[in-house]
């Protein structure tokens, strides 16, 4: 059956692409790689992916408040559902293959990167740790939503540009830091 189709509208005199009314950029996965790894080179992965993960979860926490919104979902839907956007945004194929909101666990699978296809499979290195922030914003705010608030971390712990798998594996656990 496939994946079903992302809805595009491009509005007529502005040309700005929307997604469920949400403004969107499309480019080139290269271009878009390129400016990653300049990003990375300048600051250093260390800096660079603290500075991602904040940013990240800022962006997934309010893509899920408006998409349950938009679409009348809650919980795990929202999450899920977000899997099925960014799979259907051209950034790899997500699944979920564990979630526990209760717990602030969860672990999401990800075939296809564009961050391997664009690195190679001999990096060497985990290179999609990109998408961490995205899945705590995500599954704190599935925490939030379903009366289960918890401070959650995700950390990318397998890439396929390891060299000795064929897919990135994701872990969100619950924070060990202490809310004050």
């Amino acid at each position: 059956m496939g994946t079903p189709k992302l809805p595009i509208e491009v509005h007529e005199s502005t040309g700005v692409w929307s997604t469920d009314g949400l403004p969107m950029i499309y480019v080139p996965q290269h271009f878009f790689v390129n400016n990653h790894k300049a990003v990375e080179e300048a600051l250093g992965e260390e800096k660079y992916r603290d500075i991602l993960g904040a940013a990240g979860y800022k962006s997934a926490y309010f893509w899920c408040e408006e998409e349950a919104s938009t679409h009348g979902l809650s919980g795990v839907d929202v999450f899920e559902h977000y899997l099925l956007r960014l799979s259907q945004r051209g950034w790899g194929l997500f699944s979920l293959d564990a979630i526990d909101p209760e717990a602030g666990t969860a672990r999401i699978r990800l075939d296809h990167s564009a961050f391997v296809a664009q690195y190679g499979r001999d990096a060497g290195r985990r290179v999609c740790y990109m998408f961490a922030g995205w899945f705590a914003g995500a599954m704190e705010w599935v925490g939030e939503n379903t009366g289960n608030p918890v401070k959650v971390v995700c950390d990318e712990t397998q890439c396929a540009c390891e060299g000795h798998q064929d897919h990135c594996t994701f872990e969100v656990a619950k924070s060990l830091e202490t809310s004050s």
